[in-house]
């Protein structure tokens, strides 16, 4: 071996060594990251947690005073109905005994008259009982002892409000995600001939008929697709889509690389490694990815369904939008390229498919957070 080969060698040797460190300080740094990302979720979350907790504990003290005074006061009537419900007791004993005695002297004269002079009966007698139980009937109206009804709806309607505030910020996520939205428009020159696209460029519809339009690279010739114009390659984006009354639809997000052309399984959404996607089919819903199938336990036909995607997080989230109940989430790594929002309505599916899937936009201005 010549001294140039060896130095050239040792040069090379050299070289890859610091290369190597160079990766292997790299590799540190990221697993670094990665612990310091899962200390700050944990802290966030353990942060969040106890704000919940705070909360309840608020609202539970609220509750065990609010009770605490109706059942005060509940107390007190039913306290004040007892005295008044003895009180007409012992009238009634009291006459009870005063008719045992007058059964007693009217039973015995029948047998010996004489004992009449015994009892004497005054008319003054019966008009002080007529008295007393007039008195005590007026004193003992039952509709003189009340529950502060005035409070109860004042309690009641103070109750609701506080619902009506606490349903107006829940989810809490979905005020988050809404930050993230980002207004797109459909590209009519990707779509299916069989797809019409509105006016607005904010749905598809499945016809029956092939239109006659331009045979464009970009254009889907088999599948039922269509994508959006904008794409986003940074950041993190929301969009709601409304599926009302259809039974067969599947959205998602793709790259722009996602096959167009033929009948490769790759140019359905999901199906290849360019796009993910949720599928709704005969009432059941699937996760697609790389061809790999999720089935997820949903059975009720959802209306408005949100897909978010996070370029920091590597993230394809798709959710139920109304109540922001997650169906199914993807972990996507880094992505390679752009990504599009890209849908598909469907078939006519038997007739029961007609109705257009339709992109929610909002005003909502986009968060690269």
């Amino acid at each position: 071996m010549s001294r140039f080969s060896k130095e050239t060698l040792e040069k090379h040797q050299e070289c890859l060594k610091k290369q190597r460190e160079a990766v292997k300080y790299r590799l540190k740094k990221l697993a670094a990251r990665q612990s310091e990302i899962t200390k700050k979720s944990s802290a966030i979350r353990e942060g969040i947690i106890r704000k919940y907790q705070e909360i309840q504990t608020v609202l539970e003290e609220d509750l065990r005073i609010t009770l605490s005074h109706l059942e005060m006061e509940e107390r007190a009537a039913v306290s004040a109905l007892d005295g008044l419900m003895e009180r007409n007791c012992s009238l009634i004993q009291e006459i009870e005994q005063d008719l045992a005695r007058l059964t007693l002297a009217l039973d015995q004269t029948s047998t010996e008259p004489d004992t009449m002079s015994f009892f004497s009966y005054p008319e003054q007698e019966d008009t002080e009982t007529v008295n007393r139980v007039t008195d005590l009937l007026n004193q003992s109206d039952p509709r003189s002892v009340n529950l502060d009804e005035a409070k109860a709806e004042q309690i009641l309607s103070l109750t609701n409000s506080m619902l009506l505030l606490i349903c107006s910020q829940t989810p809490l996520i979905k005020k988050l995600l809404n930050s993230y939205s980002s207004e797109v428009h459909l590209d009519p020159e990707t779509a299916h001939p069989k797809l019409i696209i509105s006016p607005k460029r904010d749905s598809a519809a499945y016809t029956d008929t092939w239109q006659q339009l331009p045979d464009l690279p970009g254009r889907f010739d088999t599948t039922l697709n269509v994508i959006s114009l904008q794409s986003f390659s940074f950041g993190r984006h929301y969009w709601e889509i409304d599926v009302t009354g259809k039974t067969y639809w599947e959205l998602g997000i793709t790259y722009p690389s996602i096959p167009r052309k033929g009948t490769s399984e790759d140019c359905w959404l999901g199906r290849g490694a360019e796009s993910w996607c949720v599928e709704f089919f005969d009432g059941e819903y699937t996760a697609w990815h790389g061809g790999v199938p999720h089935q997820l336990p949903f059975t009720k036909r959802f209306c408005r369904i949100g897909v978010l995607c996070s370029f920091p997080a590597g993230l394809v989230t798709f959710l139920e939008a109304e109540k922001m109940t997650p169906l199914f989430s993807f972990c996507a790594g880094i992505f390679s390229e752009c990504l599009h929002l890209a849908l598909c309505p469907g078939h006519d599916h038997n007739g029961n498919n007609v109705k257009p899937i339709v992109i929610c936009n909002t005003s909502s201005p986009t968060s690269d957070l």
